[in-house]
């Protein structure tokens, strides 16, 4: 717990973890989600390890109709799991134009702290873990759907935004000849 304070976004995040627990399904939060397998939910389940202290586990992309425990594969809160993933950072200020309503148990980004104090866990570590999946035979959440590589589109940004000023620049001085031909008598 020392740890976390110096757990951070620039040298932690998407670092490969490892964590050995047991799972607190009855504390699910399902947060809404759009991943390439179309509009859904992310499946956060609190993992609670041997020292007490809890991990929340984004287990994965279920789909709506998939979204009750016994539709998306629930494991045994009395097995000891393991889960390998990605440390994320928590997602405190909602989604675009969304904020969580935690009264409500409306959830539009993963907000660590508030999904703690909503389903009253204790010592909770201020990141999740993006979990890499389960296996393909096993029933349960789509895990490994975090986007770790970004489209790098700035050779197409800056080719646009310099067409762009050259016309600007073109349009000021075909519209500046007009006025001196209008204002020659």
């Amino acid at each position: 717990m020392g740890e976390w304070r110096r757990v951070n976004a620039a040298g932690y995040e998407y670092r490969h973890v490892r964590a050995a627990g047991v799972f607190a399904n009855d504390r699910e939060t399902y947060v809404q989600a759009v991943t390439a397998l179309g509009p859904g939910y992310w499946v956060l389940t609190p993992l609670q390890l041997q020292d007490g202290t809890t991990i929340l586990v984004n287990r994965g992309f279920v789909p709506p109709q998939r979204r009750q425990p016994g539709m998306h594969g629930v494991l045994s809160t009395h097995e000891p799991a393991v889960v390998t993933g990605l440390l994320r950072m928590p997602e405190p200020k909602g989604a675009f134009l969304r904020r969580n309503d935690s009264a409500a148990d409306r959830w539009f980004s993963r907000d660590i702290g508030a999904i703690a104090r909503r389903r009253g866990l204790g010592r909770v570590a201020p990141y999740f873990i993006d979990a890499a999946g389960l296996p393909a035979q096993t029933v349960g959440p789509v895990g490994g759907l975090t986007v770790t590589a970004f489209r790098n589109s700035h050779l197409a940004y800056a080719i646009t935004w310099y067409t762009l000023a050259v016309m600007a620049i073109g349009g000021a001085w075909i519209a500046t000849r007009e006025l001196e031909d209008v204002a020659e008598p």
